[in-house]
């Protein structure tokens, strides 16, 4: 199991200001790297940040048989020669959603794999339903065990898949084992978010043919064989609107360089209509309070609606925003624990099994928290918080910045899977954070 390494110490109550810069986007390289499995030509990534989840997906593919070498600080080369272990070790079992992935290019390369389930974050069940039924639609012979995933396939054929949602996770899946199947798949009700978008760049550069079609339907040509390619993945959307955010809650001035104005157009609006506001630059986005914060009402959805992934970094945000916020999460049905600790700071957060909002929902009338109703504006109050996962874990570094007084903050583990060097990218736009060494538990 991964501890700390080291804890936070912040002191907030600071306006941020200065530039800051976000790295490649932990959902698409992540995703990149699985793909370069489907070829037996090396393939370069470059713009890749140094996290913990990407270090952790180079081990797996090491372990499949992968010769990996940093060629400078964030570019990589990974070359998949040949699978020497077509089954990844149960170490990985529900470490994150990950190995799942995988089972589509093992079954290209060797017919068959042995897969540990999948974990992430606990936000919710995230099944992986979805992501078997479309794999058996091509043919393929799933046997699932208490704790992994075994899968076979002499060759998959293509075929149509209607997803029940538009699942990231099972768009990605489907589409990684078409570009090598036989015949044509159409992936109808498909995710069309920016990372997905930036993964079917690379396959295209691999010599895949996929085409992205209205209505959420993308179609696939299986085509022999893929060669090795040349990719810059995007930039990080998601950390990009965590110090936007950063610098509206404080009333700091922040640049954000690599933000990229299409990939938060729905967050922008949002982040205008409560008094925050931004000005494109050349070298990305410039964030800063535009007027007194005043309350909003938000809805989660997906791509093209406001991200899952926005929405904890936004709740410290409506905190100090005056009247009534109200957020309907509708991705997932468990994504508000992270305010218990929030409300021990001072915010006024309450939850609600009603869907506060007028989109469909999946969660009507099944008994999860999955609304939230934010009084604000409060002062919050520094405190010990302990990260419980990796967005809520930028929510907590906002509300300790926020904070008057010091916070002690454990659990960073979490937040240093998908936030690069965030001591660092935080003290160079003026926060006030230190770094203590965790406590060894066998201590």
């Amino acid at each position: 199991m991964q501890r700390d390494r080291h804890l936070y110490r912040i002191t907030g109550g600071q306006p941020l200001r200065g530039s800051v810069t976000v790295g490649g986007a932990k959902n698409a390289v992540t995703k990149q790297l699985v793909a370069s499995l489907l070829t037996t030509e090396p393939s370069v990534l470059t713009n890749v940040p140094r996290i913990v989840e990407v270090e952790i997906v180079l081990h797996m593919l090491t372990e499949l048989g992968a010769a990996v070498e940093w060629l400078d600080p964030t570019t990589v080369r990974v070359q998949t020669a040949e699978i020497t272990n077509a089954s990844l070790s149960e170490l990985y079992s529900g470490v994150n959603r990950i190995p799942i992935l995988m089972m589509g290019p093992l079954l290209h390369r060797v017919g068959e794999s042995s897969i540990p389930l999948p974990g992430g974050c606990r936000i919710g069940k995230r099944p992986i339903d979805f992501h078997l039924a479309g794999l058996r639609q091509m043919g393929a012979e799933v046997t699932e065990l208490p704790r992994s995933v075994t899968v076979k396939a002499l060759k998959l054929e293509g075929t149509h898949v209607t997803l029940p949602f538009p699942s990231v996770g099972a768009t990605e899946n489907i589409l990684l084992a078409a570009v090598l199947a036989k015949g044509t798949t159409v992936i109808h009700n498909a995710a069309v978010e920016p990372d997905v978008l930036d993964t079917v760049h690379f396959l295209q550069q691999m010599g895949a043919l996929v085409s992205v079609e209205v209505d959420r339907t993308i179609v696939v040509e299986g085509v022999e064989k893929l060669r090795g390619a040349r990719h810059r993945p995007i930039n990080d959307r998601i950390e990009a609107a965590s110090f936007a955010a950063a610098a509206v809650a404080t009333d700091g001035r922040v640049e954000v360089c690599g933000a990229r104005q299409e990939h938060l157009v729905t967050f922008l609006n949002h982040l205008r209509k409560l008094g925050g506001e931004f000005q494109t630059t050349e070298h990305g986005i410039l964030f800063y309070r535009e007027r007194k914060l005043t309350a909003e009402h938000v809805e989660t959805g997906v791509h093209p609606g406001f991200m899952t992934d926005w929405q904890q970094p936004l709740v410290v945000l409506l905190t100090q925003a005056h009247g009534a916020s109200v957020i309907h999460e509708t991705i997932y049905e468990d994504r508000f624990g992270y305010t218990d600790q929030l409300n021990q700071m001072g915010a006024n957060i309450a939850l609600s099994t009603e869907c506060l909002g007028g989109r469909d929902c999946r969660f009507a009338s099944k008994d999860f928290e999955h609304s939230a109703i934010v009084m604000g504006a409060t002062p919050l109050r520094g405190m010990p918080l302990e990260i419980p996962d990796l967005r809520a874990g930028f929510a907590y570094i906002l509300a300790a910045l926020v904070a008057s007084g010091t916070s002690e903050i454990t659990g960073t583990r979490y937040l240093e899977r998908g936030y690069e060097d965030p001591v660092g990218k935080l003290r160079s736009i003026g926060a006030q954070v230190e770094t203590v060494p965790a406590p060894d538990p066998t201590d």
